[in-house]
């Protein structure tokens, strides 16, 4: 008889008993608005941990996603609010506003690729490099205080994230979209094959013939990208950005993809696992919030924890096989 492999089964155990939790403390908490409202908020770190799951499975890591959003936001407004005296305040604006934000997504994540492959540095020194680097552009486009949408193109820009297919929004929508494209490419591709073969050991999949730079620097380009969609879907919710946008989403995305069972040193990515991740640390956040039950200043302690008690798992693993 075949064991139930509690490692890959456990975060979806937690997830149904999120949601368990959260109906017996609060009855609020199974409405639709309140449901939708959880998975629309997830969308962003949830776009962003699908991308980083492809790094962290090739066995690279990024820390500078949260800036990096906050200064594609903040140049995304600027070019729109630019925009809008000489195209008028049109989906035309909107629209060129959006390819900013995915234009300075992608050269974003070259730029980090590019250091780590071509410089050959570290991930983990380039990433919090340019994370301070972001973050500082950001604050210093802003003044020290807030970049904010003209209100006629706030008005025009409202329904990419507050419309939607009945009470599911647009962001909701694209993140299941581009998990189900994440989960596809990184189990039936050459690419996601590769991801894991070069996570696994670089130096035999060199001898495989695969390309490892190029692939590692695509995953840092695909992780881009995924902010600056992530960016187009967040500048709608409030029309703003500043120098604390977007804190501590580095520290979600990885949370997430560890939680969803994707080994720390790479080698093994598990895309619809990290979509769970993603929904338990939503659901945590969210139940605390409706139970009272801590403050919500504690929340990135909790997901803290959470990141160790699951490196923890993932190292007993390791050692029972």
């Amino acid at each position: 008889m075949k064991r139930v492999d509690l490692h890959l089964l456990g975060p979806l155990i937690a997830l149904v008993g999120l949601f368990i939790l959260g109906a017996l403390l609060n009855p609020a908490f199974l409405a639709p608005a309140n449901l939708s409202n959880v998975l629309a908020r997830s969308a962003f770190i949830g776009l962003i941990a699908i991308g980083m799951t492809f790094v962290i499975t090739q066995g690279g890591l990024d820390l500078s996603v949260g800036s990096m959003a906050a200064f594609l936001a903040g140049i995304t407004i600027m070019a729109m609010n630019w925009l809008a005296p000489i195209t008028g305040a049109n989906w035309g604006t909107i629209l060129l506003g959006m390819s900013v934000a995915l234009a300075g997504g992608i050269a974003s994540g070259y730029v980090n690729g590019a250091l780590v492959t071509k410089a050959r540095i570290e991930a983990f020194i380039v990433t919090l490099g340019t994370m301070g680097i972001f973050r500082s552009l950001v604050t210093w486009l802003a003044d020290g205080g807030t970049l904010s949408l003209d209100s006629s193109l706030r008005a025009i820009y409202r329904p990419v994230y507050f419309g939607g297919i009945g009470w599911v929004t647009w962001p909701i929508i694209v993140f299941a979209i581009a998990a189900i494209l994440g989960e596809w490419a990184m189990r039936h591709t050459r690419f996601g094959r590769h991801v894991e073969a070069i996570g696994s050991n670089d130096r035999v999949a060199r001898y495989s013939a695969v390309d490892v730079e190029r692939t590692r620097l695509l995953t840092y380009v695909l992780l881009g990208a995924l902010v600056g969609l992530a960016t187009i879907l967040y500048v709608p919710r409030l029309g703003s950005a500043s120098g604390s946008t977007g804190v501590l989403w580095e520290l979600e995305a990885i949370a997430a993809v560890i939680i969803g069972g994707t080994a720390l040193k790479g080698g093994r990515g598990r895309v619809w696992g990290t979509v769970v991740g993603v929904l338990i640390l939503s659901l945590i956040d969210n139940i605390l919030n409706l139970a009272d039950l801590v403050s919500p200043y504690l929340n990135g302690a909790i997901q803290g924890v959470i990141i160790v008690l699951a490196v923890v798992l993932q190292r007993e693993k390791r050692a029972a096989d």
